[in-house]
């Protein structure tokens, strides 16, 4: 892929339940990390790779994160709203492809942090890779020894052509899935209607072999429990990225 898509899909609608009490009355993504918000952080990231619009999905506490986002001038917001009912990964991009457009896109979690490691950054680099002809997602991926505060078995094995295979049930396996990819709208035909997970698009894509990934140089942490938080904040504290 020539340029890097001007469209992003922040995946922002999830409950945090293993966050509580923090999320009982503030939502995930506003969950402040060493002084800014964890959306704001893939705001940033998006905005800086020339991401033009960003369309962000809410459900829980959605109207805080309708007021926050309204300060954003750098990057155009627009809401997809799953306040009737909670859509997961997959229902919730499917509700949101109008807004989306014909073209390849990022799709990134808002309670993710990721670093680059020097050269190009991981938005720009998933973007030179993405190839639509061959491809109808490309995962970003963390080495399961680097995925700092991420104590499972790992997500995916990945083969000498870039292909993606899925762990085995008794196996570990060396990458795990960092929640930032490109995905194609293709990926979304004959889709599954209300909620459901990404999950079910992605082994129908390994099973056409149009399911692909690239590894991080950087850092990159789940953030999702409070043992994460600390370690995100030790990392961030400080610096102004």
């Amino acid at each position: 892929m020539s340029t890097v898509p001007h469209i992003a899909m922040v995946l922002a609608a999830g409950l945090g339940t293993r966050l509580r009490p923090l999320t009982d009355h503030t939502p995930k993504p506003l969950i402040p990390i060493a002084g800014r918000t964890l959306l704001d952080r893939c705001l940033d990231r998006l905005a800086e790779a020339g991401v033009r619009r960003a369309v962000v999905n809410v459900h829980w506490l959605g109207d805080q994160i309708r007021a926050h986002l309204k300060a954003r001038r750098d990057i155009e917001i627009v809401i997809s709203d799953e306040s009737d009912l909670l859509l997961e990964t997959g229902g919730g991009i499917v509700r949101a492809l109008p807004l989306l457009g014909t073209a390849p896109f990022f799709s990134v979690n808002a309670d993710l942090i990721w670093r680059d490691d020097g050269g190009d950054t991981a938005l720009r680099r998933l973007a030179a890779t993405f190839d639509p002809a061959a491809m109808d997602g490309l995962l970003l991926l963390q080495p399961r020894a680097r995925a700092t505060g991420h104590g499972g078995p790992g997500d995916f094995s990945l083969g000498t052509d870039g292909r993606l295979a899925r762990r085995g049930s008794n196996a570990t396996a060396p990458y795990v899935y960092t929640g930032v990819q490109i995905v194609s709208p293709a990926l979304f035909r004959d889709a599954p209607g209300g909620a459901f997970s990404l999950n079910i698009l992605y082994d129908r894509a390994i099973a056409a072999g149009r399911l692909h990934g690239l590894v991080h140089y950087g850092q990159w942490m789940d953030v999702g429990t409070h043992e994460g938080l600390n370690h995100a904040e030790a990392m961030l504290h400080g610096d102004a990225c």
